[in-house]
């Protein structure tokens, strides 16, 4: 620096920084901002295709915060009303459909599109328990549009599974459950906000069990616990439905539970460098290390103290 004339900047002291309420919109008032439902909101946001920022947890009196705290950017909002064909374009590019329409969407029968699921190169975006307790998968049309335009997947789409595969479909093979569980945990690594929210987000897919072994300090898991993330049980809690919810959202397979856990203590490691979990305040006078004296030991040298207090001032 050069010269000695100080120039005073208007201090900003107090003042939040970043996006305000007043530039900033709740979920529900962006999603009709947008033409879209609230479902379709969430799914947009769910895949990146609308940007969301932190905001304060609190509502702006319209009830559809959802408790996320999250909220999108005014200038998002433009950016999107400005592209090409909207709102159209947008609504088809988050639109979903079961198996019936997306077997009819790729010009395949219900049980090819259904190998073709199982085997994992369809991938499920959502999922709901219908009220027959079965799980209805629901896939984006555009993506299923694209495969099956897809000269690469002609074989697949219009040929005989090949045998290897149909081998594994025989013994059950079935990789929708575990496509939509990382489909979601990118998902919530996106909205992350620092390495704990990233280390909370591995750990909601995997059992409680496999988290507790995983992590042996209690103080961080209960951190861990505060910050998990999960959708939306279908039923009520302990429901059928909510059980079958569960078992879809919890990692089973022996390897993504091992590859789980890996990211898990990577995440982990990155969080503790970024600010250890929290911890109760410690003792202001710490017992030293060693055997407690029991109760009765303390109160009888407190009473032998006592008399020989009583006896010094006697003899003077």
């Amino acid at each position: 620096m050069s010269g000695s004339t100080l120039t005073h900047q208007p201090t900003t002291t107090g003042r939040r920084v970043g996006p305000t309420r007043e530039t900033t919109l709740a979920p529900g008032h962006a999603a009709r901002e947008l033409c879209l439902k609230r479902s379709e909101f969430d799914l947009a946001v769910h895949l990146g295709r609308i940007r969301t920022v932190p905001g304060a947890c609190d509502g702006d009196g319209d009830g559809d915060d959802g408790g996320g705290g999250r909220r999108v950017a005014r200038e998002e909002i433009e950016r999107i009303r400005a592209t090409e064909g909207f709102p159209q374009a947008l609504r088809e590019r988050v639109r979903t459909v079961g198996t019936t329409e997306g077997a009819a969407l790729m010009a395949v029968t219900r049980a090819r599109f259904t190998r073709l699921a199982r085997l994992g190169l369809l991938v499920p975006v959502r999922f709901y328990v219908n009220r027959y307790r079965a799980v209805v998968w629901l896939y984006l049309a555009d993506e299923l549009r694209q495969f099956a335009q897809d000269e690469q997947h002609a074989a697949l789409v219009k040929g005989r599974t090949p045998e290897g595969l149909r081998d594994q479909l025989t013994d059950g093979l079935d990789l929708r459950p575990r496509n939509w569980r990382g489909r979601y945990l990118g998902f919530l690594l996106r909205q992350a906000g620092d390495p704990w929210a990233r280390a909370a987000a591995v750990a909601s897919l995997l059992d409680p069990v496999e988290v507790s072994q995983a992590v042996r300090d209690p103080y961080e898991r209960s951190r861990l616990s505060q910050l998990r993330r999960v959708p939306p049980a279908p039923g009520s809690p302990g429901s059928p439905a909510a059980a079958l919810a569960e078992e879809i959202m919890t990692a089973a397979d022996p390897d993504e539970i091992d590859w789980l856990r890996t990211n898990l203590a990577g995440e982990l490691e990155a969080a503790r460098r970024y600010l250890p979990a929290p911890r109760p305040a410690s003792s202001p006078m710490p017992s030293p290390p060693g055997r407690e004296a029991p109760r009765h030991e303390a109160e009888q040298a407190g009473r032998f103290r006592g008399l020989l207090g009583r006896l010094w001032r006697k003899d003077l």
